[in-house]
């Protein structure tokens, strides 16, 4: 079963934890970037308000094609218990009817079940299937200790046999 994980990060820890989760469940790995500047704490704001009116915004790669993929996971910081416009452009504009999808959400306190929910419902609205879901806490913790948080989810989860 092919796997790809789809991920945005800004800061950096999401992408510390997708490319954990694709090392360990043997995933292709492809990074979302967001073409509108995130950075400074007025665009921070702006970014927040984006995040939760679902406002798309330019992303590379424009698309994706999953046609090759039967598990697709989505990875996404948690802005204010939103995800990200990137994660929510990207998804609107994928094919995945018949996908079983995996979400993850890395948050800095809380709210991350509120961003899970919310991809939850818009991948079910474009066809997917929800396996599973985690969220994790990053706040403080090393770069070690988010590695070895991950692998504690994958095993929890049971993620390799997806």
């Amino acid at each position: 079963m092919a796997k790809i994980i789809i991920y945005y990060s800004q800061g950096g820890t999401t992408d510390l934890i997708a490319k954990t989760l694709a090392k360990n469940l043997n995933a292709d790995l492809l990074r979302i970037h967001d073409l509108k500047d995130r950075e400074g704490f007025k665009n921070r704001i702006f970014s927040s308000i984006n995040a939760f009116r679902e406002v798309k915004t330019d992303i590379v790669p424009p698309n994706v094609d999953l046609s090759g993929y039967d598990t697709v996971y989505f990875g996404t910081p948690t802005w204010s218990g939103n995800p990200t416009p990137a994660i929510l452009t990207i998804i609107d504009r994928c094919d995945l009817r018949g996908k079983d999808v995996v979400l993850f959400a890395t948050m800095d306190s809380s709210r991350g079940e509120t961003n899970i929910e919310r991809l939850e419902r818009k991948v079910k609205l474009r066809g997917a299937r929800v396996i599973q879901s985690f969220t994790i806490a990053t706040k403080d913790k090393s770069p070690q200790k988010l590695v070895y948080d991950t692998e504690a989810i994958i095993e929890m989860k049971d993620l390799k046999m997806y």
